[in-house]
């Protein structure tokens, strides 16, 4: 086996021994499953460069050098060809598509292997071997062994030729093998995922690739966020084309998501009809029916029949997005009913469509909230509903794909509202916020941590001096030793308040809820078990750690189990709190949840050891 990185720099030896230059680079033919290599390009001693036929003048190949079957005045130095690629060139430290991962990867080698006197290409390593062997091959190696010290393998990553598509070069030219796959043979919804991974200016690269149907079709599938930044970058004339390939429903939205004076540039390079329907859409309310419905349906009179529906659908309404249903109008698009393609196909040609018609529809009306119209859609089973104003002219319908992305859409709302990150905006704000949750706990015990070290240096400095009660120095002797095990509580609080959020991600029916008084005797158990374990762990400290008198030790740790019982009470009560918050649609934060049951804990355990050590004192 051999690897690029270990070939580049090796000798180029002639059949005298003379040392004529060093490897710069190889050429593959792009034209078969395991590409052969065909050409090996050299730099001379003048570092000129210079590209030789593998098959015609390499003799034999080592881990040293490359050595030739001709000396140096017999050679004769070749060109490459239109389906050759060079492997450091347009491979090496190259961006490329893993196709069959649907994934965007970093070539870091690649692998070769010699058959038959011929030199051929496994594929591309893609993983952190080789990484390690381009900084150096001792590196690897050792790598590979403290690993399998470990019991584990630093095996390689590799992707063969014919899932690889190259997005830094164009070899739209280049002659692939026949299985190879190109990301412009992908589904649109894995070509969208690929470009999802990408920076903005190799993206607009892909799409140069990719006709105006593909590119539309992909955009479809892009998360919203993407898709007007996209449209964006491209110059006017493409996007226009490209948005009259879409749905006016997608095309509507990343038009209203683009700056005034950019959409209003590509409204008037389209068509006149798409823009109609377009700027129609764009009429309506963000959230609504009418703003994510579509207007393209198909519709038929009562006077037709069976035959002609079906030779109207295969004309006239190819094109739509939907034709599951087919809506029966007057002519001013009232609705009047609709038959379903099932209905349709299993009928006599000549029967008359009245006679087919189911006149009990359910619609919704442009302005009704997307959330009720998905709602709806899932509880009928329906693949489309339509869409009517005050007068029951049909205006559009709703699709299940666009039901879907709303349920979809909906489910991440409500759980970042229930996760406290909703109001979450800009990479300060991310990185606070997620900071806060995951180590608010640590926070909150550090700031005690060093307010009871504070006490404690100063009631020392007043019991020097003699001015200070014996009483009150016992019970910040206790505060500070609480403030040590505070993470105990802490902890219970958090664990108490992420099963609450856990709850409301869960949508626990309000009528299955538990009362208040239910919920705190259920938590009380568990409350009682954490609060005996606590207690158990604050008397091996007190006893063995600070040596404490007996009386203190059994106070000490009544008071850690007393603070945990609290701290779950508390967290319940709060629990109880959110549900109900939660029940009439407002917003539910589980940081400021946790934080807060954090506090409330903290402040109970600090208060109860401050007390058990003056109790402890006027007790002696």
């Amino acid at each position: 086996m051999f690897y690029l990185t270990q070939m580049l720099g090796k000798p180029v030896v002639d059949a005298a021994g003379e040392v004529i230059g060093e490897i710069s680079d190889i050429a593959i033919a792009t034209g078969e499953v395991f590409p052969r290599v065909t050409s090996l390009a050299f730099l001379g001693p003048t570092k000129t460069p210079f590209m030789l036929s593998w098959r015609k003048y390499v003799d034999t190949l080592d881990g040293d050098r490359v050595v030739l079957n001709a000396e140096r005045p017999a050679l004769r130095f070749s060109y490459l060809q239109p389906d050759e690629v060079l492997l450091a060139r347009d491979l090496l430290n190259k961006q490329i598509v893993d196709t069959q991962g649907m994934k965007v990867v970093r070539v870091n080698d690649l692998k070769l292997s010699e058959s038959r006197g011929q030199l051929r290409l496994l594929g591309a390593e893609v993983g952190i071997r080789g990484i390690l062997r381009g900084l150096h091959p001792m590196i690897e190696r050792t790598a590979a062994a403290l690993t399998g010290l470990l019991g584990r393998e630093l095996s390689e990553n590799l992707i063969a030729w014919n899932y690889m598509d190259l997005l830094d070069r164009d070899l739209s030219h280049v002659r692939l093998s026949v299985t190879h796959k190109r990301l412009h043979e992908l589904h649109p919804a894995d070509v969208a995922d690929v470009l999802e991974q990408l920076g903005p200016t190799q993206r607009a690269r892909v799409f140069e690739h990719l006709d105006n149907v593909q590119a539309a079709e992909a955009i479809s599938e892009l998360e919203d966020e993407y898709q007007a930044d996209l449209i964006d970058d491209l110059g006017d004339q493409r996007a226009s084309d490209i948005l009259e390939e879409m749905d006016p429903d997608d095309a509507a939205d990343i038009i209203g998501d683009l700056p005034y004076d950019k959409a209003e540039a590509l409204l008037r390079l389209m068509g006149v009809n798409e823009a109609r329907v377009i700027r129609s859409l764009l009429g309506y309310r963000e959230k609504t029916a009418g703003g994510i419905m579509t207007p393209e349906v198909t519709t038929v009179t009562e006077t037709m029949t069976v035959q002609e529906v079906i030779d109207y659908l295969r004309t006239g309404a190819a094109e739509h997005e939907s034709i599951y249903y087919i809506y029966v109008v007057e002519a001013d698009r009232r609705l009047e009913g609709v038959i379903s393609l099932r209905d349709l196909v299993m009928s006599e040609p000549a029967t008359p469509v009245v006679d087919l018609v189911e006149r009990e529809v359910i619609t919704v009306g442009p302005d009704d909230d997307q959330e009720l119209v998905a709602e709806t859609m899932s509880k009928y089973d329906l693949l489309a509903l339509p869409v009517v104003d005050e007068t029951g002219k049909l205006l559009g319908i709703v699709t299940v794909d666009d039901a879907l992305d709303v349920m979809e859409e909906e489910s991440a709302e409500d759980l970042a509202i229930a996760t406290g990150s909703a109001h979450e905006t800009g990479t300060l704000a991310g990185a606070w916020w997620l900071t806060l949750r995951r180590s608010a706990w640590a926070i909150i015990w550090a700031v005690a941590l060093l307010g009871a070290l504070a006490l404690n240096a100063e009631y020392r400095t007043h019991m020097d001096a003699g001015a200070m009660a014996p009483a009150l120095i016992a019970g910040i002797r206790y505060l500070t030793w609480a403030a040590v095990l505070l993470p105990i509580v802490l902890r219970v609080a958090e664990e108490v308040s992420s099963r609450t959020v856990a709850e409301l991600i869960g949508g626990v029916d309000p009528e299955d809820r538990p009362t208040i008084g239910t919920r705190l005797l259920r938590e009380s158990g568990l409350g009682i078990a954490l609060g005996v374990a606590s207690g158990a762990l604050a008397f091996g400290y007190a006893y063995a750690v600070q040596q404490m008198q007996p009386l203190g030790v059994w106070q000490f740790a009544l008071a850690t189990s007393a603070a945990v019982l609290i701290t779950v009470l508390v967290g319940s009560a709060l629990a109880e709190l959110a549900m109900r918050r939660s029940e009439a649609d407002k917003r539910v934060s589980g940081t400021a949840l946790a934080v807060v049951s954090m506090m409330i804990g903290a402040a109970v355990y600090l208060g109860i050891a401050y007390w058990a050590g003056t109790l402890l004192i006027a007790g002696a």
